[in-house]
């Protein structure tokens, strides 16, 4: 045998404590320095599997343990979803006036609430409170954290940015993977567990706030006090926002349209959804800092999502090519197109990062990225419909029409970028003067 017990006398411990110290020193080494960075990673770990956890039980928990309707959970997803984008906007106006870290706080502590409230739900009346609640806090969480990288990184940022998206990635895998008991065993019991553990993670993260440097009102400009939603008459940026939420249909592509296109168009086998999820995972993973390497301005943020536009183009032709196919040529042809869907999305945000950050005045951070993140949240509105018509009623040339609108947006990108940075230079040269 190639493994054999030996009696000892002592009693054997599964891990020694020397092998535990030598796990712990190799996890925080995987960290950032001790700091600020280091406290937004775990922030960041903590809410990503708070949202793993809130993505893969709240449809099922709803309709199989509640008893409400698939109709009525899709109704409050809805409104969750608008309640998001006017919430987040707000939040990131507040955080410019009042500081980001009591937002970021009060977000995750609502979070929090929010998800343990998922047990007190009876009716549907007292579901339209909670999930919006919740979805809310978990939007203006994402948003708070991005708005503390640009007060607090100086060096780098890109590349912290990216590092954060890996995490984030990581953390919702671990929430699916802790949510995928509950669903195999469809227990309230098992749901329960999962819906406490999500709970507790972000209001571990709520502690975590305190250890953030203190951030107070961003300092205004001469002559700024005066600007209200100054965002509003910013039309570059406000094109950039449409734009990027044109460029994250691709989100709802990996979600909506891949599933049911290979239930409906294929006979790939069914297990093969959730490996092109984890394809997309590991692709992001492993690949997301390498990719946004290189993408340190506006200028370059505007020639990824450029790159990201064809890229998409492309993968929705490879998709589109798995129709008909069966076997392992479907598995491969479908895996082959999720990858090129999955290197766009590097380059879409790499892009959409830096593009939203470099474009925004300083004094006016928050409101900036508020608004640019309601892009996103249209396209998780609007995208499974728009999708579902175009790819899985129409078929192929559905597939071809979606590649194209989003290599559009993609061309255009770069010009948008341009016409911002010439409007910003001019603004400095005017307070300038």
């Amino acid at each position: 045998m190639w493994l054999t017990i030996r009696p000892s006398t002592r009693p054997s411990t599964p891990l020694s404590p020397e092998s535990r110290d030598r796990i712990v020193s190799r996890f925080f080494a995987a960290l950032p320095p001790v700091g600020p960075q280091r406290v937004l990673t775990l922030i960041t770990a903590a809410s990503a599997v708070f949202s793993g956890i809130y993505l893969s039980t709240v449809v099922l928990y709803f309709t199989r343990i509640v008893h409400i309707s698939p109709m009525r959970v899709g109704i409050g997803l809805s409104v969750a979803g608008a309640v998001s984008i006017v919430v987040s906007i707000l939040a990131g106006k507040l955080s410019d006036r009042r500081g980001p870290l009591g937002v970021l706080r009060v977000s995750l502590i609502f979070a929090a609430c929010g998800t343990l409230g998922f047990l007190t739900v009876g009716e549907f009346a007292w579901y339209l409170v909670v999930i919006p609640a919740t979805a809310a806090a978990q939007t203006c969480v994402q948003l708070m954290i991005s708005t503390i990288i640009n007060r607090v990184v100086t060096e780098r940022a890109n590349e912290f940015r990216a590092y954060i998206r890996s995490i984030l990635n990581v953390g919702i895998a671990i929430g699916i993977g802790l949510s995928a008991v509950a669903v195999q065993w469809d227990s309230a019991n098992f749901y329960h567990a999962a819906i406490v553990i999500g709970a507790g993670c972000v209001a571990g993260a709520a502690l975590l706030v305190g250890r953030l440097p203190a951030l107070g009102p961003v300092a205004l400009e001469p002559g700024a006090g005066g600007q209200r939603w100054a965002v509003l008459r910013d039309r570059p940026y406000l094109a950039l926002t449409v734009l990027d939420g044109v460029l994250s249909l691709q989100y709802r592509i990996q979600s909506v349209a891949i599933p049911l296109w290979i239930i409906g168009a294929t006979t790939a086998p069914r297990w093969s959804i959730a490996a092109i999820d984890m394809l997309n995972i590991v692709i992001v993973v492993f690949f997301q800092v390498r990719a946004s390497r290189n993408v340190a301005t506006a200028r370059a943020g505007g020639a990824a999502l450029r790159r990201a536009g064809w890229a998409f183009l492309l993968a929705c032709i490879v998709l589109a090519a798995a129709e008909g196919q069966s076997g392992w040529l479907a598995v491969l042809t479908l895996a082959s197109g999720a990858a090129v869907l999955s290197v766009g999305e590097l380059w879409q945000t790499a892009g959409g990062f830096e593009v939203s950050n470099a474009l925004a005045p300083p004094e006016a951070i928050g409101e900036y990225l508020g608004v640019f993140g309601t892009g996103l949240r249209l396209a998780d509105a609007l995208g499974p419909a728009l999708l579902t018509w175009l790819c899985i009623g129409i078929g192929v040339a559905g597939w071809y029409v979606a590649g194209l609108i989003l290599l559009a947006a993609g061309l255009l990108a770069p010009v948008i970028v341009a016409k911002a940075e010439s409007r910003r230079d001019g603004h400095t040269l005017v307070a300038a003067s």
